[in-house]
C-alpha cells in the first residue's frame, strides 16, 4: 500500500466516529424499534445498527440490573415496565413492535 493510501486509511479511520449511528437517527429512519421487553431491535440488519442495537441494550441491561437491585424487583419486571414507557413514548414516525410480534410505525 502506497503512502498516500494508508494516509487515506489512517484518516478515515478517524474521521469513522463522526459517521457512528446515535439511537435517535437509528429511531427517525427506521432502522430500529422500541419492543414491550424494555430492549430496542434492529429493523435492519447492517452492522452499524447491530452494533448500535448491543450497544444500546447492553447499557439498558445494566441500568436495569441496578434498579431491580436497589428496588427488590426481578429484572425481567424491571425490564417491561421500561419497554412498556419506551412503546407509550415513540414518536410520530418511529416503530414499536406490538403484542403480536409485527412491527408499528406510530402515527
Amino acid at each position: 500500500m502506497g503512502k498516500k493510501m494508508v494516509m487515506l486509511a489512517g484518516l478515515w479511520l478517524l474521521c469513522q466516529p463522526a459517521f457512528a449511528l446515535t439511537l435517535n437517527e437509528a429511531r427517525q429512519q427506521g432502522l430500529v424499534g422500541e419492543t414491550l421487553d424494555g430492549y430496542i431491535a434492529p429493523r435492519a440488519q447492517d452492522s452499524q445498527t447491530l452494533a448500535l442495537v448491543k450497544q444500546i441494550n447492553e447499557a439498558r441491561a445494566q441500568s436495569y440490573r441496578g434498579l431491580a437491585e436497589r428496588n427488590h424487583l426481578p429484572v425481567d419486571d424491571v425490564a417491561k415496565l421500561a419497554g412498556q414507557k419506551l412503546v407509550e413514548r415513540a414518536a410520530p414516525g418511529e416503530y414499536v413492535r406490538g403484542i403480536n410480534g409485527q412491527w408499528l410505525r406510530r402515527k
